[in-house]
C-alpha cells in the first residue's frame, strides 16, 4: 500500500488527512459486538449510512495480550470471570476478521481495528488494514510501535493515558523510522466529562508534532468533536452504540446511529464554512436588496411646512431603507424644508435648502 507523510499531511489509501483536508472520521465499535460476527456486520452495515470514512474494531487475543491476573476496568459481564475469558466471548477467529474487514470494505467505509500484540497485528495485516489505530495503553508498547513501522503503514496514536514524555517517544520513534503517523486528544474516561475533555491540547499538538491532529472523544455527545474541529481537529473518534440501553462499558461514551449520521453531517458542513472564508465588505455590498428591507431612512415625524428649519424632533427613521440612511440625519439639521412635508414622507436632500 502506497503511503506518504510530510510535515503536516498524511496518506491512508490515497486520501490525505490533515490541515484544510477533509476531516477523517472513525467510528468504533470496539467490542460493542459482544463477540457476535452478525452483530459487528450490523453495526458496519448501519454506520454505512452515516457517512462516517472508516469503522473500528479491537483486536484482542488472549494469550499473547495478558494474564489472568489482568483487572476489569469494569466488571459488567458476569459470564467471564477474568478478562482473558472476556476476550475469548469476544474476539473472532482469523477467517471472521478476514470476512468482516471484506464486508466492511464492500459497504465503503475502511475496515481499522486497534491490535493490542504482535499477534493481532500479524492478523490484521491479512486482513489488509490500511493503517493502525494504537490504543492509549499502547503508546509505551515500544516493541508494537517497532513492529507497526515495519509495515510502513501510518500509525494513529491515542493519547489518553499518556504525558508529554511519553508521547515525545512515541513520536520520536515513528519519526526516526520515517512512519506516517497522526496524534489524537484523548481522555481514558468512560463517559468523559466535559471538564476533562482537553480540548486545548488540539491545537498544542498540532504546534509540537507538526503533523495530523484529531479527537478520541468519549464524552456521549457531539460537542466536543465539533468543537475540536474549530481548533484543527482533521481527524475524529468516537464509540457507537445502537441505543442508549444496550449493554456493556462503553455505551454511556457512545454516540447513536442517528447521533452519528447528525455529527458527520455537521463536520461536513463546518469544512464547507473553513473553506469559504467570507468578507464583511463583500457581504455588505451584495445585500442591496436586504439592506434597502431591513435599515431604515429620515422620514417627517410630523407635516413640516415649506421653510422649517429642521431639527432633531422632526425627524423620524422607519423602514424601508431607500431614503437618507438613518445614520446620517445630523446632515440634515438646521436646513429648511423647500416644500410641506407629510408624517412619514421620506425626506431626500432633493426636499430641502442646502
Amino acid at each position: 500500500m502506497n503511503t506518504k507523510c510530510s510535515e503536516t499531511t498524511i496518506e491512508i489509501l490515497g486520501r490525505s488527512i490533515g490541515r484544510r483536508q477533509p476531516v477523517f472520521v472513525i467510528a468504533e465499535v470496539g467490542l460493542s459486538h459482544e463477540g457476535s460476527l452478525g452483530m459487528a456486520k450490523a453495526f458496519v452495515e448501519a454506520l454505512s449510512c452515516t457517512g462516517v470514512d472508516a469503522v473500528k474494531f479491537q483486536t484482542h487475543i488472549p494469550e499473547a495480550e495478558s494474564t489472568d491476573r489482568e483487572a476489569f476496568r469494569v466488571k459488567v459481564f458476569p459470564q467471564d470471570a477474568t478478562r482473558s475469558d472476556y476476550w475469548r466471548r469476544t474476539g473472532f477467529q482469523a477467517s471472521e476478521w478476514m470476512e468482516l474487514a471484506d464486508y466492511s470494505r464492500r459497504k465503503g467505509l475502511e475496515f481499522l481495528s486497534s491490535p493490542f500484540s504482535e499477534a493481532a497485528i500479524d492478523l490484521l495485516l491479512d486482513c489488509r488494514v490500511p493503517a493502525w489505530k494504537v490504543a492509549s495503553g499502547e503508546i509505551c508498547n515500544t516493541p508494537l510501535l517497532e513492529k507497526m513501522a515495519e509495515t510502513n503503514l501510518p500509525v494513529l496514536l491515542s493519547s489518553g493515558m499518556s504525558s508529554w514524555i511519553e508521547l515525545d517517544a512515541a513520536t520520536r520513534l515513528l519519526r526516526q523510522t520515517n512512519t506516517p503517523f497522526g496524534i489524537l486528544q484523548c481522555t481514558s474516561a468512560y463517559p468523559c466529562p466535559p471538564e476533562s475533555w482537553g480540548l486545548n491540547i488540539v491545537p498544542e499538538m498540532e504546534s509540537r508534532y507538526q503533523c495530523p491532529v484529531g479527537l478520541s472523544d468519549h464524552s456521549g455527545t457531539v460537542a466536543p468533536s465539533l468543537a475540536s474541529i474549530t481548533l484543527g481537529a482533521s481527524i475524529l473518534e468516537f464509540h457507537v452504540t445502537f441505543h442508549p440501553q444496550m449493554f456493556g462499558p462503553d455505551v454511556l461514551a457512545s454516540l447513536t446511529i442517528e447521533e452519528t449520521k447528525s455529527l458527520v453531517s455537521m463536520v461536513r458542513k463546518l469544512e464547507l464554512a473553513f473553506a469559504n472564508p467570507v468578507d464583511k465588505d463583500d457581504v455588505a455590498a451584495n445585500s442591496s436588496t436586504m439592506r434597502r428591507l431591513f435599515s431604515k431612512s429620515i422620514v417627517a415625524a410630523q407635516s413640516i411646512p415649506a421653510g422649517t428649519i429642521l431639527n432633531r424632533s422632526h425627524l423620524a427613521f422607519k423602514k424601508p431603507g431607500d431614503g437618507i440612511p438613518a445614520g446620517n440625519y445630523s446632515m440634515v439639521l438646521g436646513r429648511t424644508a423647500k416644500s410641506d412635508l407629510v408624517a412619514d414622507q421620506r425626506i431626500l436632500d432633493s426636499d430641502l435648502h442646502k
